[in-house]
């Protein structure tokens, strides 16, 4: 009977160990390892999931903090219904509530960080019945300026950002171009289309037309440039040709 119950507890030990048995606790997540520059406003990222329904008139958020060089830890802020920032020390006006009980987020941000910040923050969520589970830690450094990746990222992203710009204006540009010259050359063209005679748009060939179809005669008696007809001289309007020379002739006869 003691080997059954050996053999019981150890098939519950390894389901426990696979996670197929779930044991009631809550779990907390954090970003880990943070870095700030000096001066500048940080968020410290703290979720959390629990086995029980969440309820935010029961939820109790506690955050602490241990310094660098070590020491005892203080309370740094505290949420149970409202918030409940500290009202004295370094971190006075200095905690802001960014979290979202029902989202599972208790977040804090710290505003206008220090070289005196640096440290381990820890982030503790209480959901009862589910008040059992680990603590969730930051490790915090303010720096003095930026690292070199973060000014590359930066840099990338601006520069990203610049080239798109300038590649829209261009393209702008380019189609606003090709739409006045589609205008300018409809324009040309439709004179021409409106018109049946097509000596309308040629204003020098309606001039040349004009001076094959005038003649200009000259006097050699007395050099004198007659006035241009269009018609030969030996025929007239209404009777026909004229034969004076002929007359002239019959005379001398």
């Amino acid at each position: 009977m003691s080997l059954q119950r050996f053999w019981f507890l150890a098939v519950l030990t390894g389901l426990a160990g696979s996670g197929v048995l779930q044991v009631s606790g809550i779990r907390i997540y954090t970003s880990g390892n943070v870095e700030a520059v000096n001066g500048t406003d940080v968020r410290l990222k703290c979720t959390f999931q629990s086995s029980a329904q969440i309820n935010p008139s029961l939820v109790v958020v506690s955050w602490t903090f241990r310094p660098l060089a070590g020491g005892q830890e203080i309370s740094l802020f505290h949420y149970q219904q409202q918030p409940y920032p500290p009202l004295e020390g370094i971190f006075r006006k200095k905690i802001l509530w960014a979290g979202d009980l029902m989202g599972g987020d208790a977040s804090i941000i710290i505003r206008e960080v220090k070289l005196t910040y640096n440290g381990t923050y820890i982030c503790q969520v209480k959901n009862p019945p589910d008040v059992h589970g680990p603590v969730g830690e930051i490790q915090l450094r303010v720096v003095l300026t930026a690292s070199f990746s973060d000014l590359l990222i930066l840099a990338v992203a601006i520069g990203s950002t610049i080239g798109c710009i300038v590649l829209l204006l261009v393209i702008s540009l380019c189609c606003r171009r090709c739409r006045k010259r589609q205008r300018l050359e409809g324009n040309e063209e439709s004179p021409c289309k409106e018109r049946k005679d097509p000596a309308a748009c040629h204003p020098s060939s309606v001039f040349h037309l004009y001076l094959l179809d005038t003649s200009i005669e000259v006097d050699t008696s007395d050099r004198m440039i007659s006035d241009p007809s269009t018609k030969d001289s030996r025929f007239s309007e209404d009777k026909g040709p004229s034969w004076d020379d002929d007359d002239g002739s019959d005379d001398s006869d």
